[in-house]
């Protein structure tokens, strides 16, 4: 110790290192997002640990990509209890189960060219159009018709998602999300629902007279049920921005604020957005306590959530 702060060390890798091995590393590197990274794992090792109210917030973009099952196996694990993505998240899980495929490509492609060849381009990965719209398309159907036959006209989302899940788990979709939170009485918010094929699909079944109604006010009233009790603790794990993050720590505030928290990031906080906003902004706002403990991870979620989850579910 010198002058009360601890040295950083060196550190060898080996090829023998396990994942515990390797976030303890990042301890000792230390500088400079690798302790933050080290930090996190702690953080959520212990607030996921002590929480009555285990949050995990993501983005879609994130479930066109492989992290699909990162995500999946974290639903699956029990560490949380409540999931808030957005509208993306509920087409390409979807597309994905009922065996959509979703293409390694690359960032420097002639999108017009793809549009020609009938894809859709994420990043660097390609999706043949007739993968992802007419199969979400097809399922919503699908769901619409089982919800009416099992005798209800107005659907809570989160209840429409987990029939979804359960609907999806029954074709055996291999790491769906939705049928890993189905599994596991995950309940899955998702503000911004109309905005995707998703949403779309619901609307153009409804003006094709179905009975089927979203009623978002109730998702509300089962948020408040689960974020306005202040007793216990709360933990989140916030993978990216936009209105899944804003949503998690919104509710929040009615609770006092978040115990604990990781933000994995790539956006910056000096242009005032949500997405770059970091954990003491939502101090100001009664998001998250004064004293919570509280983590900024910069770097792609890609990269940085396979070795967070993999030292959490490896214990």
């Amino acid at each position: 110790m010198a002058g009360g702060f601890e040295e950083v060390r060196d550190v060898h890798v080996r090829g023998s290192m396990s994942v515990g091995d390797l976030v303890r590393a990042y301890r000792d590197i230390h500088g400079f997002m690798a302790g933050h990274l080290a930090e996190a794992v702690e953080v959520l090792r212990e607030g996921l640990g002590r929480s009555r109210l285990r949050v995990i917030s993501f983005t879609a973009n994130l479930v066109a990509t492989g992290l699909r099952g990162v995500l999946a196996d974290l639903l699956d694990s029990g560490l949380f209890n409540v999931a808030i993505t957005t509208a993306g998240a509920l087409d390409h899980d979807i597309a994905r189960a009922l065996g959509g495929r979703y293409l390694r490509g690359y960032f420097e492609a002639d999108d017009s060219k793809l549009y020609e060849e009938g894809y859709h381009r994420l990043g660097n990965v390609f999706i043949p159009l007739s993968d992802y719209g007419p199969p979400v398309e097809g399922f919503v159907r699908e769901l619409v018709a089982e919800a009416l036959r099992r005798g209800g006209a107005r659907w809570p989302l989160y209840r429409l998602l987990d029939l979804a899940g359960e609907m999806l788990e029954s074709r055996g979709a291999s790491g769906s999300i939705l049928a890993a939170a189905h599994r596991r009485g995950v309940r899955v918010f998702v503000p911004g629902w109309p905005d995707g094929a998703f949403g779309t699909a619901l609307f153009m079944e409804a003006q094709r007279g179905s009975r089927v109604e979203v009623d978002y006010y109730s998702d509300m009233a089962a948020l408040a049920d689960l974020f306005f009790p202040s007793e216990g603790e709360a933990a989140a794990l916030i993978v990216g921005g936009g209105i899944s993050k804003h949503h998690t720590i919104w509710w929040s505030q009615f609770r006092g604020g978040l115990d604990y928290v990781v933000y994995l990031t790539t956006a910056v906080e000096y242009d005032g957005s949500l997405s770059g906003a970091h954990p003491r902004e939502a101090i100001s706002w009664g998001k998250v306590k004064p004293r919570a403990r509280k983590v900024v991870v910069y770097g792609d979620a890609t990269l940085t959530l396979p070795i967070i989850a993999a030292a959490l579910l490896g214990g």
